[in-house]
């Protein structure tokens, strides 16, 4: 199977197209390799993996038609977005670009040249205001708090739309936040990692009294791709060809005890500045993912322990290069 990995020098899209490979896939893969966060790091992942990933954004329709007519992908799954919740709340439009304009490309390179499915990239995000916990699928979700957020429902409503008007079957992954090894050096764990090595204190956000469903790389990348492998598992007879998941640790984890494993691993403990919430945030997140264990058999296998284990392994060997 002829597969496009968009976002292929990202955290996730990295070694999910390095994991397709292995299982036989022929895969192509595209990144913009912007300069949101280290450009370096992003090679690094492209070289670690072994992956050969062309330069080109999704924002940039003739590039991607051509591409798209060029190659005749079976399956494209879309991991290609402008990341991060607080940067959406300065620089709005990079968002836009991005992740509408850019996912309508994609959409409409999908139509115009017969894929028959797309795994796209939605998030945790969406959930917004909900008070309800753990997030469901069912749950409504109008309330984002960031323009991040937004533009995810976005794509999920756009998604369902081409769904519905041309038959592709489209299926959003709403992950929880994801670290591990090679993870965003913008992203808590390698900022918390980085001060704490370096002696300088790290700023905790509502005063530490948060909760984040932790979700490892492996569990995020094993589970998308089971739903590629099962696809026609997460459709419903009869309906609109068109589904979200979530995909998490289904087990929220206190903030402060995430920070205790970091210096536990490191060895070092964190001074602590304590901050109101930061506009953008939630209280919580938690993922109720019996949808898609019951879709396509997903199981989390990695407890935090373990996981912050291997990821201060690789901070100590790699990252400090790519801050």
């Amino acid at each position: 199977m002829k597969i496009l990995v968009t976002g292929s020098a990202g955290f996730i899209g990295s070694k999910l197209a390095y994991e397709l490979g292995k299982m036989g896939n022929e895969v192509v893969g595209i990144d913009n390799f912007n300069d949101y966060y280290s450009v370096d790091l992003k090679h690094a992942r492209t070289k670690h993996f072994g992956l050969d990933v062309l330069n080109l954004d999704i924002a940039d329709k003739p590039a991607l038609d051509s591409l798209f007519a060029n190659e005749k992908f079976d399956l494209v799954v879309n991991l290609a977005a402008q990341a991060g919740v607080r940067n959406s709340i300065i620089n709005p439009y990079d968002y836009l670009k991005s992740n509408i304009a850019g996912f309508l490309n994609i959409l409409e390179a999908c139509r115009n040249n017969s894929v028959e499915h797309l795994v796209f990239a939605s998030s945790s995000s969406v959930y917004g205001l909900n008070d309800k916990v753990p997030f469901s699928e069912e749950d409504k979700v109008a309330t984002p708090v960031s323009l991040y957020a937004a533009s995810k429902i976005s794509d999920e409503n756009m998604a369902h739309a081409y769904a519905k008007l041309y038959g592709i079957k489209c299926i959003g992954l709403r992950f929880f936040t994801v670290y591990g090894p090679w993870g965003r050096p913008d992203m808590a764990p390698m900022l918390f990692a980085k001060s704490i090595c370096n002696g300088k204190p790290i700023k905790v956000f509502n005063n530490g009294d948060m909760l984040r469903d932790f979700t490892y790389i492996d569990d995020v990348v094993e589970g998308t791709k089971t739903v590629i492998e099962k696809r026609e598992n997460c459709f419903v007879e009869g309906e609109v060809p068109f589904n979200v998941f979530n995909i998490g640790r289904s087990f929220p984890i206190k903030l402060m005890d995430f920070i205790g494993e970091l210096e536990t691993a490191l060895g070092k403990s964190a001074e602590k500045i304590f901050m109101p919430m930061q506009p953008g945030d939630v209280y919580q997140t938690y993922a109720d993912t019996s949808k898609l264990t019951a879709a396509v058999g997903y199981m989390p296998r990695w407890d935090l322990h373990e996981g912050i284990s291997e990821f201060v392994k690789w901070y100590l060997d790699c990252a400090k290069n790519f801050h």
